[in-house]
């Protein structure tokens, strides 16, 4: 005998539905795009606490810089890519109903001689209007950016952001700042890199410097040396040659207290392929410390895999495989130069700075541990 067929059945479940998020108050979010000489990246958040949550995000390789070291022009196919994403941010702005922002361009188009054309044409086609930051800015961005990395136990510091067309660092002594009080002298830096009215502990800027070589432009100055292990040993050198007006490069630096945060897309790089990350996870990599031995084992990896190998590497893959290796290169002289084993890795950069500054400005982010 047939089971009877239970009352009910066939008929559609009822659709439960969890409430929509609430869509965050315009009034309350902040923008900042950072267009750089290899990405278009920005972010869009609101104020939490003492840092901030991000509502939206966007990020593409756009090599507006490409051909640049050559011609010193930007080409027409590489403003034309670099205007394709910046649409796609502005539909996001306006989607989220941005009143806040601020949208800033670095070295490609400090370098490059047709740059103001291709500022106005961003504003005639996307209606986005870029402003071309000074290399102190820069600096001073990627420092307050890394805030919340700095140990209470250090007393100097050293902020390193390696970028596509140039490469920033600063250093920081904050020996006189009380303890628990020295990431929030970093982020007061927002106002400058001079604090000497400052009615807060101050961190002294003891010197910074910009050098004209990033993974893309250091790449393109040895692109003629056809051997891999060469090319890599030219451009660390190169690079180091490049740091010797550094003021605290000239002394003996004392190693302990001393901490040196790296941010950029090699840094991270670098951190995913020690971790072993199949797949890249911010929150294994942000904020984690790597010994000097365990990145001269990530960067001797990457040159035994060779060219096909590092494409073929999925956390490395076709578009980076060059650039990895001019980071690297970059990030080995520092390490030589340095009194430190040991780096901290930031998966943070001028648009996480560009948030903290406006934020700070406008006094919306509470007072206390980050």
């Amino acid at each position: 005998m047939a089971p009877k067929r239970p009352k009910g059945a066939g008929a559609f479940p009822k659709a439960v539905e969890s409430p929509a998020p609430a869509r965050p108050d315009p009034d309350a979010l902040y923008a900042a795009l950072d267009l750089g000489t290899n990405s278009c990246r920005m972010l869009i958040a609101q104020p939490k606490g003492s840092g901030f949550h991000v509502v939206d995000s966007f990020s593409k390789s756009v090599q507006l810089g490409a051909g640049l070291e050559r011609t010193g022009r930007l080409s027409r196919s590489s403003m034309a890519r670099t205007i394709q994403a910046l649409r796609i941010c502005q539909q996001k702005l306006k989607r989220n109903k941005v009143k806040r922002m601020r949208l800033i361009a670095t070295e490609a188009c400090r370098r490059a001689r047709n740059s103001r054309d291709f500022i106005r044409q961003v504003k005639r086609e996307t209606g986005l209007t870029l402003e071309i930051i000074q290399p102190e800015e820069e600096a001073r961005l990627a420092v307050i950016s890394c805030a919340p990395l700095v140990s209470i136990k250090t007393e100097q510091l050293l902020v390193v952001d390696i970028g596509g067309g140039s490469t920033e660092l600063v250093w920081i002594d904050i020996s006189s700042v009380p303890r628990r009080d020295r990431p929030a002298a970093i982020m007061r830096l927002h106002n400058g890199f001079h604090t000497a009215d400052s009615p807060f502990p101050a961190a002294k800027v003891v010197d910074w410097i910009s050098v004209p070589l990033g993974v893309a432009t250091l790449r393109d100055q040895f692109n003629d040396v056809e051997d891999d292990s060469a090319r890599f040993a030219l451009m660390s050198w190169f690079f180091e040659e490049n740091l010797a007006d550094f003021a605290p490069y000239k002394d003996e630096q004392a190693r302990e207290g001393f901490q040196i945060v790296g941010t950029s897309g090699t840094v991270t790089t670098v951190a995913a392929s020690h971790l072993g990350l199949k797949r890249y996870d911010r929150t294994k990599v942000d904020g984690l410390r790597m010994t000097s031995d365990q990145i001269d084992k990530v960067i001797r990896g990457y040159l035994e895999l060779g060219p096909l190998g590092r494409r073929r590497d999925p956390r490395i893959g076709d578009d980076r495989q060059a650039l990895i290796m001019s980071g690297s290169a970059i990030l080995q002289a520092l390490l030589r130069c340095w009194p430190t084993d040991r780096l901290s890795v930031a998966d943070r950069g001028l648009r996480e700075g560009l948030l903290y500054a406006q934020m700070s400005a406008d006094g919306v982010l509470e007072d206390g541990p980050f």
